[in-house]
């Protein structure tokens, strides 16, 4: 008992620990990825393959021109079979084949799933569900991570595979994990024993427990630490505790992060880290934007776009405020149960250096013949026959090539940022069905956040997705708070001090109606904000508004506002359509800067004309116009197109041009192909 007291205290104190110690900055390291250098490249599962075929595969990947693939994720126990076994034979053969054909690595350290045995041995690593069974491990990711065998293994592991290959010359960097934010939360006595330690180390006492959770409601009082329960992610619970909840795993996410991080500065300090994240995953998740400072050099995720929007929003929240390109170490060539469709990925491909990117690796090389992904097509037909996606790969790599010298990847130095927080995720969307929450949030939070992307995006303008609290805030000059349910205490001050000191906000309604517990401000709204808006605003109906701003009238789809009762604000448009035209956004002056408050759920039609406004105001200039799908941004004096449509369209562009990718000449008018892209110079 003593020793499990001792586990749960060093587990408590790990967890809430914030190190001060950053992962490796690429600055001063001019052999990692930077400018000048683009990589298309793909993923690679050599547990499949027979060393014959990785020659033949190898050979392929050479005369297609890739530069890099990433090898090692989802497959623990092709390197150690058995506790403490470890075989490299066929992985060393592999590393030497891929070098010899003048490639580079991103070694993933697998970490997800956990091979079998250590579920046989170790039954603490096997998911408990809310109803206390406990699971095997039907599918990848059905890992506790928390569990300290777990954790012990996987960081022999880690240290096993880095010393084993830090010296290889393909080696290029290293990933910690397979989308790690995925997986499944546990409810077994140990996680609730964790959670418990971890409740301890964030409270410190009953008493401060008792009113972060607001357990005198409904007699909920604990009176002793044995009392707590796990709350339920799936199922009814008060907000205050399904938030922590969140938290809680979300630290343990970070914990192992914090742990393979450790491992490659002993291992491998000259290499960066490419891990493929997935910190918005609904299972799970974690404080992404929070922390990547502690366990990353470069934002990497896969990429799975379906449209601009959605994708554009990913790939710019992969990046946070990092100066750094982006990779995407997953990119979607085929699809679960689609062939593919010509010149999607090769568009993509493109879209992706607009947002900075530096490169694109196909998932996957060879199609699976059997699990779960086995309808999943890669690049290689079942039959080992290449298919045409291969080829249109190889245009990725050759157009890759054409461009890199030519200002790519792109340095992406946005002048505006939308906040954005795990925790808002959260407190937005709680458990239910109870949770009034849910009725009050009829617009879900990243609805909101997309409807001030946008307008942004579809001008061409730069943009970083950010957590107030972790960035200096003084290198932009406007910042968006759409629909900011909880804005924490670190984040309310962060906006009064960006406003004080000269920046303008915009915040949208429902923000700061909660703060760092999740329970709603007993202080007029927005909480610890209302004399940096100059109002006050408690009223909200449902109900739809018009309003003219600049001259143009705007109808709102969103049926929810809210009722501004202006201090010393000043109203710079109002309801038409509403009963006494009540305010639909203001202005304040605050310090040396501005705080404009929308008493709407941010959406684009409204959000379009008043950025326009502010960025005229605050000298951020739009990107190279561009009719609709079609977005662009100027690189040293040249401009890249990409055509989102699925038809060709017409650009206007400013005298004859010549297009570095098309070797076409083109005058007064750009003609895209569907899905087409070009760079165009003088």
């Amino acid at each position: 008992m003593q020793a499990l007291k001792k586990t749960l205290i060093a587990c408590a104190l790990s967890l809430a620990s914030l190190t001060s110690a950053c992962a490796q900055s690429a600055e001063g390291h001019p052999d990692w990825p930077g400018p000048g250098q683009l990589f298309a490249g793909v993923n690679y599962q050599p547990v499949d393959r027979t060393l014959e075929q990785v020659r033949r595969d190898v050979a392929l990947m050479k005369q297609s021109g890739f530069k890099v693939v990433r090898m090692g994720d989802l497959a623990w126990d092709y390197f150690e079979p058995e506790e403490g076994r470890f075989d490299f034979k066929h992985f060393d053969a592999v590393m030497d084949a891929v070098h010899a054909a003048g490639i580079r690595v991103i070694l993933d350290i697998p970490g997800l799933p956990a091979p079998m045995w250590l579920h046989h041995k170790y039954p603490g690593v096997d998911i408990t569900n809310q109803a206390g069974t406990r699971l095997a491990p039907a599918e990848r990711y059905m890992d506790n991570i928390g569990d300290p065998d777990y954790r012990r293994l996987a960081r022999r592991m880690a240290d096993t595979l880095t010393k084993r290959y830090a010296r290889h010359p393909a080696l290029l960097a290293v990933g910690y994990d397979n989308e790690i934010g995925n997986g499944f939360m546990s409810y077994s006595e140990a996680d609730r024993q964790r959670f418990v330690a971890w409740l301890k180390q964030r409270y410190g006492s009953l008493e401060a427990l008792n009113k972060a959770w607001a357990t005198q409601r409904w007699s909920r009082r604990i009176g002793q630490w044995d009392e707590v329960r796990l709350p339920y992610a799936d199922g009814p619970g008060p907000a205050e505790r399904y938030l922590d909840l969140r938290r809680f795993w979300s630290d343990l996410t970070l914990a192992t992060l914090d742990d393979l991080e450790a491992v490659r500065r002993k291992n491998l300090p000259d290499k960066p880290v490419l891990s493929n994240y997935w910190d918005w995953s609904g299972r799970k998740g974690f404080d992404f934007l929070g922390s990547y400072r502690r366990h990353t050099t470069y934002g990497a995720m896969g990429f799975y776009a379906g449209d601009a929007i959605n994708g554009g929003w990913e790939a710019t929240m992969i990046k946070g405020g990092m100066s750094t390109p982006t990779w995407f170490n997953e990119f979607a060539a085929g699809g679960g149960g689609s062939y593919g469709s010509k010149g999607w990925s090769r568009m993509w491909a493109h879209f992706v250096l607009l947002m900075g990117g530096q490169a694109a690796l196909a998932w996957t090389f060879n199609s699976h013949l059997g699990g779960e992904e086995q309808a999943l097509m890669g690049l290689i037909d079942h039959d080992d026959r290449p298919s045409w996606k291969l080829a249109e790969w190889a245009a990725i790599a050759a157009d890759y090539a054409k461009l890199e010298k030519l200002g790519f990847p792109r340095r992406v130095e946005p002048q505006v940022a939308i906040a954005y927080s795990f925790e808002n995720i959260h407190a937005t969307s709680p458990n239910g069905p109870s949770n009034t929450v849910r009725q009050y949030i009829k617009t879900p939070y990243l609805k909101q956040a997309q409807g001030a992307f946008e307008p942004l995006l579809k001008d061409n303008v730069d943009v970083a997705i950010i957590k107030l609290s972790y960035e200096d805030l003084s290198r932009y000059r406007l910042i968006i708070l759409p629909g900011m349910y909880l804005l924490d205490r670190a984040s309310t001050e962060a906006v009064r001090q960006f406003v004080a000191g000269g920046g303008t906000v915009v915040m949208t309604a429902q923000s700061a109606k909660v703060g760092d517990n999740n329970q709603w401000h007993n202080t007029p709204l927005p909480g610890q904000l209302t004399d940096v808006f100059g109002l006050r605003t408690n009223e909200f109906y449902d109900a739809a508004g018009t309003l003219t701003l600049g001259g143009e009238e705007i109808k709102g789809t969103v049926e929810h506002y809210e009722v501004l009762e202006p201090s010393s604000a000043r109203v710079l448009a109002r309801f038409t359509n509403l009963e006494g035209t009540p305010p639909a956004i203001t202005v304040n002056r605050f310090g040396k800067g501005s705080a404009y408050y929308v008493a709407t759920p941010a959406q684009p039609q409204i959000m379009r004309p008043l950025l326009r406004q502010l960025r005229a105001e605050l000298g951020i200039a739009a990107g190279p116009k561009t009719p609709d799908g079609v977005f662009a941004r100027a690189v040293d004096g040249r401009v890249l197109y990409v055509n989102t449509n699925n038809a060709p369209v017409d650009v206007a562009i400013d005298g004859a041009m010549h297009g570095v990718l098309s070797g076409k000449r083109f005058d007064g008018t750009l003609r895209l192909e569907a899905r087409g892209a070009d760079l165009l110079e003088r």
